[in-house]
């Protein structure tokens, strides 16, 4: 049975819950459910813009550096939002909710008696009174809950619905187009792909590089250029670390790397799963993951890549050496990387959500 699905996101970008809802998109379509996608309009491009096949419904929402102006228009946003879907309440239609913040979809969907899933990606979210509200109305709201990962699954339990965990998968365009870009491997760089957040570990990066002269570090951000010079004011960058804003390509990186990081601090930001760890075993590269959160679930630590808290640097510092200086003991990480992979294909990741949609 083919089903219409109203797909909800706050805010589009090149970060990790949209480009998931992207490849989540692509397989209702595929399916031949019909699709509307409500995702907030704010003139930027992302992973769920020129989807084929969607019908784009754009909402109001804009975000500000003033954090009470934000929290204000998430909230108008959501009561616009929310009156805007009761137009559906006599047709019949799925609510697929990305991340807990379109919260007016979900309490629209529960008005209506609507199936509602809530695909959740996150734990970290402030100020708590926020993370308490909306949780709150996920267990309210929703007939299914989708966790990206075990880890999160025990860590925001969800009273009085139904829950699965379907961890998240690289996309089959991300997969086939490593592959043309790995017969022009050259590996030779340290690289981490991240939000531009301290949180991330940006600044713990940039100490790494400044520590290991002789090897080449590369540092993409989900930022504007704008953005990069205030950040780092004040801080020495060194001459082998390349500093690069938001891209929308990011194959060239991940075809030149000798080894990806992701140096989140666990006491400030917990990954609830990791989808630049898949990136990176999607070309054979080995990681640096933090040992909690579901990105430690991908990771199996001492086979395909390390588990290595951020503030053990002496730790993350002697493992990038060895493998460099260790070519046998770095091909078999590689190799191990390339089969690990198998396990998180898009088609199983499609499949799963395809039975919780068609699910009652």
């Amino acid at each position: 049975m083919k089903n219409k699905i109203l797909c909800f996101h706050l805010l589009n970008d090149y970060s990790g819950s949209p480009k998931v809802l992207s490849q989540v998109i692509k397989g209702f379509v595929k399916s031949g459910n019909e699709i509307d996608l409500f995702c907030a309009e704010n003139g930027e491009e992302g992973f769920l813009s020129n989807l084929d096949k969607v019908n784009y419904k754009p909402f109001y929402y804009k975000w500000s550096s003033v954090k009470l102006l934000t929290l204000f228009r998430l909230f108008y946003s959501q009561l616009l939002l929310f009156l805007r879907l009761l137009k559906y309440w006599n047709q019949d239609v799925v609510f697929y909710v990305n991340t807990v913040l379109p919260f007016g979809a979900l309490l629209a969907g529960k008005l209506m008696g609507k199936h509602v899933i809530c695909h959740l990606h996150e734990t970290s979210i402030k100020p708590q009174i926020l993370k308490w509200y909306l949780f709150k109305i996920v267990e309210l709201a929703a007939t299914d809950v989708i966790y990206v990962s075990e880890f999160l699954k025990d860590q925001e339990p969800i009273k009085s619905t139904k829950a699965h965990v379907v961890y998240n998968s690289l996309s089959e365009e991300f997969m086939m187009t490593a592959k043309e870009y790995a017969e022009k491997q050259k590996r030779d760089t340290v690289l981490m792909v991240c939000s531009l957040k301290a949180y991330k570990g940006v600044f713990d990066f940039v100490n790494l590089a400044s520590e290991m002269p002789k090897i080449k570090f590369e540092l993409v951000v989900n930022a504007p250029f704008e953005a990069l010079a205030d950040f780092f004011k004040g801080h020495d960058i060194p001459n082998n670390l390349k500093i690069f804003p938001v891209q929308t390509n990011v194959h060239l990186f991940y075809s030149r790397a000798f080894m990806v990081l992701n140096l989140s601090h666990p006491d400030k930001w917990v990954e609830t799963f990791g989808l630049t760890a898949l990136e990176a075993m999607c070309y054979g590269v080995p990681v640096i993951v933090p040992p909690v959160g579901g990105i430690a679930e991908v990771v199996q630590n001492g086979v395909n890549g390390y588990r290595i808290d951020v503030r053990d640097s002496g730790t993350i510092k002697s493992t990038i050496k060895r493998m460099w200086k260790t070519p046998k003991s770095y091909q078999r990480f590689s190799m191990n990387a390339r089969k690990r992979i198998k396990d998180f294909m898009p088609e199983m990741m499609q499949m799963k959500i395809q039975k919780i949609v068609v699910s009652t």
